[in-house]
């Protein structure tokens, strides 16, 4: 394994996944195996990665108020629970099945990016199960029926193959709650943060870390996450989906010939 190469890369992720509001953990988990890490090791490494490169972009999105914290502290709580529970059984689990789960998860990702998603207009009233808070002169009406459920079901596949989830709850909070596109993307950046950061610790708690290999990468994603941050503030992402379906269209196809050909 090779910091020389890898440095670089990473970085280079960092910056665009955080412009985009995703986590970017399966390109992170790509890199680690491309670079000869084990499927156990690559998911560990990516999930370190993630969590310090969200911390970094939420002081950055924090700074410009655009987070909904009860939102963040709702699916945060129920995604990361769910992560930690992830990372520990992924150790149970052989590392094709990993590959398997992680190259499905890339293809739903990435034909969701394909979907324009578009902002709605808030519900004119609170119907059963939903929760209801104000974003500044909005109010974001949450399914509860229906964010919760999905939340703990990205969470658990999250913390298993090393990803944030963060290219279903993006679109998650967009349709389901009618949250404005910009703040789904601050947002994000906490839950991202939750949700690795829990997935580390449970893989953390069966070893395999390789903390230096893992160190220098981290300290590159934390940069590359305050310029990503700075740039997200600035750029719209949604230039950017096309390239991004494209990409982890490819890299799920990568995975797929990686797991057969094992």
């Amino acid at each position: 394994m090779n910091l020389t190469i890898a440095l670089p890369v990473i970085f280079l992720i960092a910056v665009l996944m955080t412009m985009a509001g995703r986590g970017g953990g399966n390109f992170y988990v790509l890199a680690q195996v491309a670079f000869g890490a084990s499927m156990h090791t690559a998911a560990s490494t990516g999930q370190l990665i993630m969590f310090c490169t969200s911390l970094a972009a939420l002081f950055i999105f924090q700074k410009h108020k655009q987070i909904a914290w009860p939102m963040a502290i709702l699916i945060g709580c129920t995604t990361s629970l769910m992560a930690f529970v992830g990372g520990f059984l992924a150790h149970f689990a052989s590392g094709m099945s990993l590959k398997l789960t992680f190259a499905s998860m890339l293809v739903v990702a990435g034909f969701l990016m394909l979907f324009r998603f578009k902002e709605r207009k808030q519900p004119q009233a609170p119907g059963w199960g939903t929760w209801t808070f104000k974003l500044g002169e909005e109010l974001i009406c949450v399914k509860l029926w229906l964010v919760i459920p999905v939340s703990l079901a990205t969470g658990l596949v999250a913390g298993m193959v090393g990803i944030s989830g963060g290219s279903f709850l993006v679109p998650l909070m967009v349709l389901a709650c009618a949250m404005p596109m910009k703040a789904a993307v601050g947002t994000s950046s906490v839950m991202v943060a939750a949700t690795a950061g829990m997935g580390f610790l449970g893989h953390l708690s069966q070893g395999g870390v390789d903390l230096e290999w893992v160190l220098p990468q981290v300290a590159v994603a934390f940069v590359g996450g305050l310029i990503g941050g700075k740039l997200a503030i600035k750029t719209k992402p949604k230039s950017l989906k096309l390239l991004f379906a494209s990409t982890t269209l490819i890299a799920a196809i990568f995975m797929y010939i990686n797991a057969f050909a094992a």
